[in-house]
């Protein structure tokens, strides 16, 4: 048997290995690395690697007896991510094959007996990690199966809406199918990003948290009607990370939106970054930080906190307390971004008193660039519509867009903003606007303007990835980061040509 053998075990929610006879690891599937760490990823690793010298006895002594009279199920101790030892109910299953010994090994962190506080905090955070594992894999089919079938229906939809005359009694049904497959599309995209549980850490640039939180929080503060009281501490020599921008914004948005509901009606929020450079293995709740340099923005409300039976479960997928039209995703997702970054969430709270979330994101000695990368060139000064009904990116693109240079108009639907272009002043040079709108969709708008004010160049976003006129120049899917807008936009507007829609 060879180490590129198919492993039944690939795809677990718990720990798996396969050794050969000596102990050498020939398989470890994720749910082991993400327990056991990055030890396993060597050329050769061992179980010597992750073995406790506490278990009275060596790897290769231990498997020769297990050969001898496997014992069914043995709690062992292992050398676990981010230092010291816990306690797993371990399952040793040898085999032959071939000529050869091997043995499949699956562990479960036992959260009883385990002998203390920072086992069972081992326990709580790694059952977090297997719930995740499994709503993952879920999540992964669900969406492949159901991307499927949304792109026949959009398919033969639009099929039929090339064929339909503008006057034809049932081109507003299918338009209402098309703008009904494609929401369905937005959601099977959220479940798609979901479910990817790659680490996007190696290949992020480097960039500054200060911006990233900074924008998203002026997303909640300057929205209309907004009484929550802000207090902000940012830490003027932040230390660069490296992250994925459009995706760390996605998860400190999420952490925003809970704090934002429990802070209503006049409570505070407090948003403070930090640097931390941790000399030796550190727990924060169930967030477990191995020795090095962090960095830590904590999101804490004054509101109604968490009550102690929920907050054990506030990151477990497709829980929620807030109704059946929530599907439970948000700090779920949150917490998947922030793991799959290296980092660790932490949550704390009591009835009454509040809650404090803290994101921690490993770091490098340097002082982050204040403009994370954004070079003057993506500077403007044309007028530019922007046209979503959600109210939140609204004022995300508005907010980026201003900061930037540009004039920017807004309007929450294709009848507002037709009749903003209808003005002719400001005269907008460009328009940017959601496809997926109720009432007129994105569509319907642009074949609108191409009448009312032909020379204006559109820009077209949908969470949904379109396979038609949509030209990669005029398309931006979402979600989108700063640089990637501000880039299209730059690329729109300095074309020569209008851009088709």
């Amino acid at each position: 048997m060879k180490p590129d053998v198919v492993f039944i075990l690939e795809n677990a929610g718990w720990p798996a290995l396969l050794l050969d006879g000596s102990g050498a690891i020939l398989r470890a599937n994720p749910a082991a690395i993400r327990a056991f760490g990055p030890v396993l990823e060597g050329e050769t690793p061992s179980l010597s690697a992750i073995w406790s010298a506490e278990n009275g006895t060596t790897p290769e002594q231990f498997l020769a007896l297990q050969e001898l009279s496997p014992a069914g199920t043995v709690a062992l101790k292992f050398l676990v991510k981010g230092g010291g030892t816990a306690v797993f109910s371990t399952a040793i299953c040898p085999f032959s094959m071939e000529g050869g010994k091997f043995f499949v090994v699956q562990a479960t962190l036992e959260t009883t007996g385990a002998g203390d506080a920072k086992n069972q905090a081992l326990a709580a955070s790694f059952a977090q990690k297997q719930k995740l594992d499994c709503a993952l894999q879920l999540a992964r089919t669900v969406s492949l199966d159901f991307n499927n079938a949304l792109t026949s229906i959009l398919g033969h939809t639009s099929l039929l809406l090339g064929k339909a005359e503008p006057g034809h009694p049932w081109r507003a049904s299918l338009l209402g199918v098309e703008k009904s497959a494609e929401r369905a599309a937005e959601i099977s995209n959220e479940l798609a990003a979901f479910s990817r549980h790659e680490m996007d850490t190696p290949r992020a640039a480097t960039g500054n948290l200060n911006v990233v939180a900074n924008r998203c929080v002026d997303f909640f503060r300057n929205a209309p009607g907004a009484a929550t009281t802000w207090k902000l501490q940012w830490e003027r020599g932040l230390f660069a990370a490296r992250f994925d921008e459009a995706k760390m914004q996605q998860a400190l948005t999420k952490v925003l939106e809970n704090a934002v509901e429990a802070a209503a009606g006049g409570g505070q929020i407090t948003v403070q970054t930090r640097n931390l450079e941790l000399t030796e293995p550190t727990q924060d709740r169930n967030a477990q930080l191995a020795a090095g340099i962090y960095v830590c923005v904590e999101i804490a409300d004054n509101g109604r906190g968490i009550e102690p039976e929920v907050l054990p479960r506030i990151f477990e997928p497709f829980f929620t307390t807030k109704g059946k039209t929530h599907r439970g995703l948000g700090l779920a997702l949150a917490y998947g971004i922030v793991s799959n970054h290296g980092g660790g969430v932490a949550v704390s709270g009591q009835p009454g008193a509040g809650t404090s979330v803290r994101i921690y994101l490993p770091a490098e000695k340097q002082l982050a660039g204040e403009s994370a990368g954004v070079g003057g060139n993506l500077h403007g000064s044309e007028t530019v519509l922007v046209v979503d009904d959600e109210a939140l990116l609204l004022s995300m693109t508005e907010t980026i867009l201003t900061e930037f240079g540009y004039k920017t108009l807004t309007a929450g639907s294709g009848q507002k903003a037709l009749a903003l272009l209808a003005r002719a002043d400001p005269k907008v040079d460009l328009v940017i606007t959601d496809l997926v709108m109720p009432g007129m969709s994105g569509r319907e708008l642009v074949e609108h303007i191409r009448q009312l004010a032909p020379a204006t160049r559109i820009l077209c976003m949908s969470g949904y990835a379109l396979v038609d006129k949509q030209t990669d120049m005029s398309y931006l899917r979402k979600p989108f980061t700063s640089v990637e807008l501000l880039a299209k936009v730059k690329q729109v507007i300095t074309a020569n040509l209008g851009v088709d829609g």
